[in-house]
């Protein structure tokens, strides 16, 4: 009986955690029709500053669709272990990219797609190896971890570096760099979610007649969620709106889970009992990760497709297509090179004299 039990907790958990990246990857797509709309409009747009997109009902459809997602997230994590998850939480990425082929007209090349299977692959090996929790009860265990000199740095630091990025990068940047929006959301984000597992202490001892309200923690922690969640979205929201949804999904993707690591590492300090091989997988993943976003961001606007590969990885297709010998095939064998030279050099010699040339060498 339980182990029937537990397969069904497993099928439940699987179900939601897929749900949440189909709720998330359609987000993005939503958030984007909707920012299209308002440009469109001649409204100013997310990344001039604009807030128009508040009026906006797709823009909010795609809000709410985020938010379901996230509950869905949330929620598997009752039914499914969290190796389980954390890394089908990547199957958003393929979401969003595929959603926006469709709807959006947006295409990725063939080094856009190798570099977001990377960062995929990269994001499940990393998340995969990385330490498990320590086990948070209460809120006063909560506000020692908070006040750990580690962490206090890392938030410090997350803090300073927002700010330069909010107030000097961003002005003169943003609108060229895609990375300085997404890192200010993705380390932001790494503070919200910190919040976010507080609030869930806290809720959890709110149900346990524990007085809660009264803990002054309770509301810094909700404070912090409003800030950051508000910075999030501003942010991702002028990313969307400049630049490829395609690519923005998966950068987003793959720093925020860093971050978010990271900043659990730190609270938890979960790696003092790492063992070698977990070591070994989370730097391998987190190598990967740097390796996709780099295809994602250095090649984004070179037209690549299989199309463009050396036409002896297609000799197949050519000979059924019963195609020609082409130039390329002829300048790599030595039997014919000199006939195809000479092929090329009368094609030359009458289009100088077509175009009125005096000579020709």
């Amino acid at each position: 009986m339980s182990e029937t039990r537990g397969r069904y907790d497993f099928c439940i958990g699987l179900v939601l955690a897929m749900s949440s990246s189909i709720f998330i990857g359609g987000s993005f797509i939503l958030k984007k029709k909707g920012l299209l709309r308002l440009a469109r409009k001649g409204s100013m747009r997310a990344g001039q500053g604009g807030h128009a997109y508040l009026k906006e009902w797709l823009w909010w459809a795609g809000l709410l669709s985020m938010g379901a997602g996230e509950v869905a997230n949330f929620a598997a994590y009752a039914f499914a272990p969290a190796t389980l998850v954390t890394p089908l939480g990547a199957l958003s990425v393929l979401v969003s990219a595929i959603l926006s082929s469709f709807f959006l007209n947006e295409k990725l090349n063939l080094h856009g797609k190798i570099g977001c299977l990377l960062s995929i692959l990269g994001s499940t090996v990393m998340v995969i190896h990385a330490p498990q929790e320590e086990e948070v009860e209460t809120l006063n265990e909560m506000s020692h971890k908070l006040c750990d000199p580690g962490f206090v740095v890392f938030a410090t630091l997350v803090v300073i570096v927002s700010l330069i990025l909010i107030f000097v990068v961003g002005p003169r940047h943003g609108q060229t760099n895609i990375l300085v929006y997404i890192t200010i959301c993705s380390v932001i984000g790494a503070l919200s979610v910190s919040c976010v597992k507080g609030l869930g202490i806290a809720i959890k001892e709110l149900f346990a007649g524990k007085p809660v309200m009264s803990h002054p923690l309770s509301w810094i922690l909700l404070l912090s969620l409003i800030v950051c969640v508000s910075t999030q979205i501003n942010y991702l929201n002028r990313a969307l709106d400049i630049f490829n949804t395609s690519i923005v999904t998966p950068i987003y993707y793959v720093i925020f889970t860093t971050s978010v690591l990271t900043c659990s590492a730190i609270l938890f300090k979960e790696w003092q009992h790492m063992a070698a091989d977990d070591i070994i997988g989370t730097f391998s993943g987190f190598l990967t990760i740097i390796v996709g976003i780099f295809l994602l961001h250095a090649f984004k606007d070179v037209n690549f497709t299989l199309a463009n590969l050396p036409l002896s990885l297609r000799k197949d297709e050519r000979a059924a297509n019963g195609a020609l010998l082409s130039t390329y095939d002829c300048f790599n064998q030595d039997e014919e090179s000199s006939a195809c030279l000479g092929e090329i050099q009368s094609t030359e010699s009458l289009s100088a004299r077509r175009n009125g040339s005096l000579s020709v060498f």
